[in-house]
């Protein structure tokens, strides 16, 4: 196991997916995808258009400085397009866990599996190479379609905070579903679970 770096580039890939550290050039891969419709629902900023995107890679690099945060841009191989951001977020070196989130992907990604093959390569990066004992994620109650998704690459749910965030209309609140996976869950049955999933349906 190695201590993480936060000035290490980070890639990770495999056949259909490569992740890298973002760059503020990147606005220019991400525009497009940063005005689609429903983007930014479920997100405390907004990355929507030129000027906004650009706001939202600088705070994600900076926060990389502060050693708090590390965002990955997405590149899908097989359509040879970059399709979104994720990143390791609240990262504690002292308690040694991370959260995951501020995952987006542009319409034309999502439900093709790219997310299941970024989500294998970041739990084996964080679990097998860092070490890390937990990575936890949340989600908006009502955001079904993600936390679906986290269901199916082995998170458990763990719990409601009751009126979490500001609901997407910022007229009243909401609850957040929380969610987690284990090093010892990844590696006593959830990762053979999405490697199989990886391997018969792509």
């Amino acid at each position: 196991m190695i201590p993480f770096n936060f000035e290490n580039d980070i890639i990770l890939e495999n056949e259909i997916v490569k992740l890298r550290p973002i760059q503020l050039s990147d606005v220019t891969h991400l525009v497009r995808i940063s005005l689609e419709p429903n983007i930014w629902d479920y997100s405390f900023v907004s990355g929507d258009g030129e000027q906004n995107l650009t706001n939202y890679i600088n705070k994600a690099i900076k926060a990389r400085e502060d050693k708090t945060s590390y965002t990955f841009i997405v590149y899908d191989k097989r359509k040879q397009m970059y399709a979104g951001c994720t990143r390791f977020c609240d990262i504690n070196i002292f308690l040694n866990t991370t959260r995951m989130g501020y995952t987006w992907y542009g319409k034309k990604f999502q439900g093709t599996g790219l997310n299941k093959h970024c989500k294998y390569l970041l739990f084996e990066y964080a679990f097998e190479y860092i070490g890390f004992e937990r990575i936890g994620l949340s989600s908006y109650i009502d955001n079904e379609r993600s936390i679906k998704a986290m269901l199916s690459v082995g998170c458990k749910k763990e719990g409601v905070f009751r009126n979490m965030f500001p609901s997407i209309t910022n007229k009243e609140r909401t609850d957040a579903v929380l969610l987690s996976i284990l090093k010892e869950e990844w590696f006593s049955t959830e990762k053979d679970k999405l490697n199989l999933k990886l391997t018969t349906k792509i």
